[in-house]
């Protein structure tokens, strides 16, 4: 499904690292009819976790009211520049994608 990377940017400023991303998903709530009036199946995030040196810093679960491409953006602490962060999140059809990203 998710043909494209996410867009992920991290940035490490006084010990703390700021990150955001943008994902590629068309986030289907179930709720929605098609041009014939049947109903869209649900396909959205459920998983969403992030890593950093193997330590999880971020683990949400989602439904079906986020946003067509989401945009996350958190902070975390206890990683430096160079460092790399994982983003890896999982959908309703058990589709995963994972993308990673260099702290600047």
């Amino acid at each position: 499904m998710a043909t494209r990377p996410m867009r992920i940017r991290a940035k490490e400023s006084g010990g703390v690292v700021s990150v955001k991303v943008l994902m590629a998903h068309v986030m289907e709530t179930g709720q929605r009819k098609d041009s014939e009036g049947k109903i869209v199946p649900a396909w959205h995030i459920t998983n969403v976790k992030a890593t950093c040196n193997d330590k999880e810093v971020l683990s949400a679960q989602w439904g079906p009211a986020i946003s067509r491409d989401p945009y996350l953006a958190f902070s975390f602490k206890g990683a430096k520049k160079g460092d790399k962060i994982e983003i890896t999140w999982i959908d309703t059809k058990k589709e995963t994608r994972s993308d990673t990203a260099e702290i600047k």
